[in-house]
């Protein structure tokens, strides 16, 4: 292991509040799948009872992930988050690993499946040609990273904006669905009896549900280090799971169960069943609002990584230089951008690039969330950084819950990714790509 990268110049600095980051992570989950999961859960759920248990399953499960997370945060507040929890639980190989899989397949392949989205909704009110969507995340991916270059000020202002813009859209989505008198669509009911829910149900709900965890990076950053992330995670998650829980109710009040099972667009379907076609129009604006905010926050948190792999490593040292002007890894978020739009490209010579880029990303990011859990049960033998941390509550059961959640979302993810053909492709890549850390993590440590 070497010292600090030379050109280090200083340190992240305590600039962001508690709202700050509770703004960060409700940015980060609440995404494009609260506007496309309810479909398919409503498909492999038996009764609206049951559709809305799992949507309340789902947010008690990522509670569960949350406490454990909020304990590492409090014991090891660390600008490298998962990265600095792995390295002190399992040695400099292993996080490593995750830093190089961070940076080149589950953070980098999250900006830009994130981008797409951005680009297939854009591309519906304004087409810029046959290859509009990948132009539009092109561009999206670039200005977001600029403006997180420009400086942590404008990055966590920029996230609050987003998240404020967001949360009014899915109220108003909320609002037109109550509004609604029965459902606008109806079909008949099936021949044979369902089954009570299917486990594709949970793999969705818990995917949109995802992204929490990035509040592990905002640890160093954050004013309280102590109790500060807790009350960020708890804060969030209850809010997402509310505003989850509305969503899916106005879904069900407006549509009714079948309407939301045969639905392609739910959202849409809602508005124009209640506001009509200008009401389409403006869940369309929603949703872009929506990707571009968990694209922000996505850009911010991933950048972190970069700068600890550089931090701790002399052949990646050029991206352990913080910028004291922008208080922000300004290498890091860089090459950030680079490998995207990289994986941008790769992903519009595809039929679908949003559907492709989580086929390369969700296994290695399974992988090393359910790692992270197991890693809670080692540092717990070791004294914490910081005295008198947060205990997640009912230890050990409370983490053995969230790695079995782990274990059975990374054979799903697995599972998935393979049976889509659209995205064999990229689950492939993704999988090659890790694997090349192998040997570049050999460099690496030949070089200290």
């Amino acid at each position: 292991m070497s010292a600090p990268a030379a050109g280090q110049d200083t340190q992240p600095r305590p600039s962001l509040s508690l709202g700050d980051a509770v703004a960060m992570i409700v940015g980060i989950v609440i995404g494009v799948g609260i506007f496309r999961a309810p479909a398919v859960v409503a498909g492999n759920s038996a009764s609206e009872a049951v559709f809305l248990g799992l949507w309340l399953a789902g947010g008690v499960m990522s509670l569960i992930g949350a406490l454990c997370y909020a304990e590492l945060g409090s014991a090891y507040p660390n600008a490298g988050g998962e990265y600095f929890f792995l390295r002190r639980a399992y040695g400099d190989w292993l996080s490593f690993l995750f830093a190089w899989a961070r940076m080149t397949v589950i953070q980098t392949g999250a900006i830009a499946a994130i981008a797409f989205v951005v680009g297939d909704y854009a591309t519906q009110m304004y087409p810029l040609g046959a290859k509009s969507a990948a132009i539009y995340a092109a561009v999206a991916v670039v200005v977001i990273t600029w403006l997180n270059i420009i400086g942590t000020t404008q990055g966590k202002w920029l996230q609050n904006i987003l998240a404020i813009v967001l949360a009014l859209a899915i109220i108003g989505v909320v609002v037109a669905g109550l509004s609604a008198t029965h459902p606008a669509v109806t079909v008949a009911a099936p021949a044979t009896p369902a089954p009570l829910f299917s486990g594709l149900a949970l793999i969705f709900i818990l995917l949109t549900y995802g992204g929490w965890n990035e509040a592990a990076y905002l640890t160093a950053e954050m004013r309280d280090s102590k109790r500060g992330i807790v009350y960020a995670l708890i804060i969030g998650i209850v809010v997402i799971t509310v505003l989850y829980m509305l969503l899916n109710v106005a879904y069900l009040n407006a549509l009714g169960l079948d309407g939301v099972k045969n639905s392609k667009a739910i959202g849409a379907d809602l508005m124009k069943a209640t506001w009509g076609q200008s009401g389409a129009l403006v869940l369309g604006a929603a949703v872009v609002a929506a990707a571009l905010s968990t694209l922000n926050a996505t850009v911010f948190t991933g950048a972190r990584t970069n700068y600890a792999l550089g931090r701790d490593f002399k052949l990646f040292g050029f991206l352990g230089k913080w910028s004291e002007q922008s208080s922000a890894p300004v290498n890091a978020l860089v090459l950030q951008c680079a490998i995207a739009l990289a994986l941008v490209l790769l992903a519009s010579s595809t039929p679908d690039g949003f559907q492709t880029m989580v086929a390369y990303t969700a296994s290695a990011f399974w992988l090393f969330f359910l790692l992270t859990g197991i890693s809670l049960f080692v540092l717990r033998r070791q004294p914490p950084v910081n005295a008198d941390p947060f205990r997640v509550p009912l230890y050990p059961v409370t983490p053995i819950l969230f790695c079995g959640m782990c274990c059975f979302m990374l054979y799903s993810s697995v599972s998935y990714a393979l049976s889509l053909n659209p995205g064999s492709i990229g689950a492939i890549v993704g999988i090659g790509v890790l694997l090349a850390g192998i040997p570049v993590m050999l460099v690496a440590r030949g070089r200290e």
